[in-house]
């Protein structure tokens, strides 16, 4: 366990996503558990984001906007939907806007284009944003994610190693570099549990899963680390997700584990890992 040095402390945010309760329900079990804030995307419609950011007001929780809709092929469109989304995320005052930016298949090009527009608008609005580490979107790989955090040295990044040992089926091993530089530039954390075949363990409680746990929890204190060398604000999402992530049992369909408990189990071991 790292040493107990004293400097901001690391601010804990639950996950919206699979969450099935009435929303002030939500809110007022989060904050319960010890949660600064929640982590989630707005609808379009102003009236109702509104409605969810004065529940959250008034629970006295903050937010972390959440990006992830945009799925165009192409990139005019793509380019739309992703300022409309951003533009609407900073109007409702985020702490900063997380966003799963790109395509793993655009070119180098095109998804730097997306990156020069978070910028413009983050310049424009106020609002701090940073681009997630996750399959599918321009960040979906450690070498890949090196080449875009050398070549743009003002990228910040949400890590979320998880989705990278699925994708290269390993515990990264072999990229100490790609690893190291996207701990330098991380700003926000998700700390998800993932292993060589899949983003999310069942349950990060289990003894089956101890090695894959410390693995994580050995990145993890090497980015607080950073922080605090740096004096640095660093913000954390539990964010073990629903099914699919979840597995399910094959015949009953339930889950494997509760979602619930098992970000509240992240919560509490980071908090006072870290105190």
């Amino acid at each position: 366990m790292p040493e107990s040095v004293p400097g901001i402390p690391i601010r804990f945010y639950a996950p919206e996503w699979g969450n099935t309760l009435p929303f002030g329900e939500f809110c007022q079990r989060v904050k319960a558990a010890g949660y600064d804030g929640v982590e989630l995307a707005l609808p379009l419609d102003e009236v109702a984001s509104q409605t969810l950011v004065d529940t959250l007001r008034t629970h006295g929780l903050t937010w972390i906007g959440q990006y992830y809709q945009s799925v165009e092929r192409d990139l005019a469109e793509h380019s739309r939907n992703y300022e409309t989304y951003l533009r609407h995320l900073a109007a409702f005052g985020p702490v900063f806007i997380n966003c799963q930016t790109g395509k793993d298949y655009f070119s180098v090009a095109q998804n730097s284009r997306l990156f020069e527009l978070a910028a413009r608008i983050s310049a424009e609005t106020g609002v701090r944003i940073i681009h997630e580490t996750h399959r599918g979107k321009a960040l979906f790989a450690a070498h890949v994610t090196q080449e875009y955090l050398t070549r743009l040295p003002d990228l910040r990044i949400c890590l979320d190693i998880s989705h990278w040992c699925a994708v290269h089926e390993s515990m990264l091993e072999d990229q100490p570099e790609a690893v190291q530089l996207a701990l330098s530039r991380a700003d926000h954390l998700h700390s998800r549990v993932g292993f060589p075949e899949g983003p999310q363990v069942a349950d990060p409680r289990a003894p089956a899963w101890t090695e894959t746990l410390n693995a994580h929890l050995a990145w993890w204190d090497r980015l607080v680390a950073i922080h605090r060398a740096h004096g640095t604000q660093l913000t954390v999402n539990t964010e073990f997700g629903p099914a699919p992530y979840m597995p399910l049992h094959p015949y009953t369909q339930e889950p494997l584990a509760s979602q619930w408990d098992v970000n509240v189990f992240m919560l509490n071991l980071l908090k006072q890992r870290y105190a």
